[in-house]
């Protein structure tokens, strides 16, 4: 965790808000969230998508100061409500804005969104009193062919190359600071992030990596041979891929977002010149979060 930078230069605090438009039957939490922002006299931006969701289908009065209807937007922080797959598709948005998000959990606690609806008076109280604090999370910058790829090619979990559909495994050839690593073949490669190694990474046998620690993993999808083992590497490091396939294309997904690729695309890996901040409670613990997400101790045997 790093110091808490100067946020509050506004007496007026400008919240942009962002959510999850598929989850019903949550417009009590919603109406909390609305109603605490509100209290504090604050300026509310919402994304026009969300902002329709609010009003259309959960029949909410929103009181938004400005509708969001693309990136072009400022504030002091962003509220994501959803779950953590929300809060990637809001960091999406917040780019390299460096502004601070804070993540309403509105179903399972999460490692992303770890704020529940019950707890957003005491945490807008403790953003107004400056008793909070801010994680910086590192990036992944993809580039295909040396030019960047997709519409957003920066990864907060994880980027993983994987073959398509039922196709059969693909290989793929991975150089690390130029130097020869390893040439997969499996049906994929995940390469992810701290902050992502608790997501797709861990499922296929990754290691969990502890926010702040300034290293990637690359971790084999169900490969070919049992000796492949996971790789944690320095941040620093340039990964290139090269892929094969039968089928003459492979996806790479960043952050679940896919992208066709053609066979004989390289695709460059390398950490983004920009983090994204998390805001984080002050007594936040990320064991307390990692022991209840894992289920660790539930056997009292």
């Amino acid at each position: 965790m790093q110091p808490k930078a100067e946020i509050m230069e506004h007496q007026r605090l400008r919240f942009a808000l962002f959510g999850n438009i598929y989850q019903a039957k949550k417009s009590a939490s919603i109406q909390k969230v609305l109603t605490c922002i509100a209290n504090y006299g604050a300026d509310l931006y919402v994304d026009k998508e969300y902002y329709d969701f609010l009003r259309d289908d959960q029949h909410l009065d929103v009181n938004a100061t400005k509708i969001i209807k693309d990136d072009d937007f400022q504030a002091d922080f962003v509220i994501s409500m959803g779950g953590d797959g929300t809060f990637l598709k809001s960091a999406s948005r917040v780019g390299k804005k460096n502004i601070p998000i804070l993540g309403v959990n509105m179903g399972r606690l999460g490692f992303l969104a770890d704020i529940s609806p019950d707890d957003i008076e005491r945490c807008l109280e403790a953003l107004h009193n400056d008793d909070f604090a801010i994680e910086s999370r590192a990036l992944i910058q993809v580039e295909a062919d040396g030019k960047p790829l997709g519409e957003c090619n920066f990864a907060l979990n994880d980027v993983a190359i994987l073959k398509r559909d039922s196709a059969s495994m693909i290989s793929i050839r991975a150089n690390v600071n130029s130097q020869y690593l390893n040439t997969y073949q499996a049906d994929g490669l995940v390469i992810s992030t701290p902050t992502g190694s608790t997501a797709y990474s861990l499922s296929n046998g990754g290691p969990i990596i502890v926010p702040g620690t300034k290293v990637f993993s690359m971790t084999a999808v169900a490969p070919h041979s049992l000796n492949v083992r996971p790789i944690v590497l320095p941040d620093s490091s340039v990964i290139e891929l090269d892929v094969e396939s039968r089928s003459h294309h492979f996806l790479v997904a960043i952050d679940g977002r896919s992208e066709k690729c053609k066979e004989g695309t390289k695709i460059t890996l390398r950490r983004a010149p920009y983090d994204i901040k998390v805001v984080k409670r002050s007594d936040h613990r990320y064991f307390n979060t990692l022991r209840e997400k894992m289920t660790w101790g539930v056997d009292t045997r």
